[in-house]
C-alpha cells in the first residue's frame, strides 16, 4: 500500500465512523419537525411525489447508461481519484450555474431546479463509478448508486441503516430484488426530499434565490462527491483491489 492509499484509508475510516455515529440532538429535532410537517400532507400527495421521483430517477438511471457508458477504468487509486476529483469539480460548477439561473427565475424556475439537479447528481455518480472501475451497465451497480444517493442525502438515523446495507456490498447485493421496481421508493423519496427541502427552501425566496441556488447546489454536489468517493473506496478495500 503506497502513501496515497494509506491517506485514503485514513479518510475512509473517519468517514465510516461518521456514517455509524448516532444522530445528534439537532439531527433528531430537524427530523421530528419534518416528520410532523409530512403528517399533515395527504397520503395521496405523498404517493404522487413518490411516483414522480421514482419515474425521474428510473428515467435518468436507465437513460444515463446510454450517454455516459464507457469501459470502466482499471488503474492505481491515485490516478482514479485524480480523475474523480476533476469530475466533481466540473459538476459542482455545472450545478452551481444551473442553480443560479433557476434561482433567479422566480418560483416556477426554482421548482424546475429539482429534476435538473437530480439528473446532474446521477450523471456524476455514473462517472465516478466508472473511474473506480465499476460497470454501470450492471443493474446492481445502479442500485448501489441509489444507495450512495441515500447516504449523501438522508437524516443521520437513516444514514446509519443505509451504510449497513452497503457495507460488504458484493455479498449483500445478492439479497437485493432482481427488479429495480421493487426498490423501497417511498423511503428513498421521503428522505431525499426532506433533506433537499431543508437545504433549498430559501431558493424560492425572491431576490436571494440565485445566490442560494449557486451556494446550495455547489455544496450538495460536493457532499455527494465526497460520499461517493468513500463508498467506492470501501468497495475497493473490501474486495482487496487495494491491498
Amino acid at each position: 500500500m503506497d502513501a496515497y492509499e494509506l491517506k485514503a484509508l485514513r479518510e475512509l475510516k473517519q468517514w465510516q465512523k461518521d456514517m455509524s455515529a448516532n444522530p445528534s440532538w439537532i439531527n433528531r429535532l430537524s427530523k421530528r419537525v419534518q416528520t410532523r410537517i409530512n403528517s399533515y400532507i395527504p397520503q395521496k400527495v405523498h404517493g404522487a411525489i413518490t411516483a414522480t421521483i421514482k419515474q425521474m430517477v428510473r428515467g435518468v438511471l436507465f437513460g444515463a447508461t446510454h450517454t455516459t457508458f464507457r469501459k470502466p477504468a482499471q488503474r492505481d487509486l491515485v490516478f482514479a481519484e485524480a480523475a474523480v476529483k476533476n469530475k466533481i469539480n466540473i459538476y459542482k460548477t455545472t450545478a452551481a450555474t444551473e442553480g443560479g439561473i433557476t434561482g433567479a427565475g422566480g418560483f416556477l424556475m426554482a421548482m424546475a431546479d429539482f429534476p435538473l439537479l437530480l439528473g446532474i447528481k446521477i450523471k456524476l455518480l455514473f462517472e465516478i463509478a466508472t473511474e473506480y472501475g465499476f460497470s454501470v451497465r450492471e443493474y446492481k451497480e445502479r442500485l448501489f448508486i441509489l444507495h450512495v444517493m441515500q447516504l449523501a442525502f438522508s437524516s443521520q438515523e437513516n444514514r446509519k441503516l443505509v451504510y449497513r446495507q452497503i457495507a460488504d456490498w458484493d455479498e449483500k447485493s445478492k439479497l437485493l430484488p432482481e427488479d429495480i421496481k421493487d426498490f423501497d421508493w417511498q423511503s428513498f423519496q421521503q428522505e431525499y426530499r426532506d433533506y433537499i427541502d431543508l437545504a433549498k427552501l430559501a431558493q424560492l425566496i425572491p431576490g436571494i434565490g440565485a445566490v442560494v441556488g449557486v451556494a446550495v447546489n455547489y455544496r450538495l454536489i460536493n457532499q455527494l462527491g465526497k460520499t461517493a468517493m468513500n463508498a467506492y473506496r470501501m468497495r475497493l478495500y473490501e474486495t482487496r483491489k487495494i491491498t
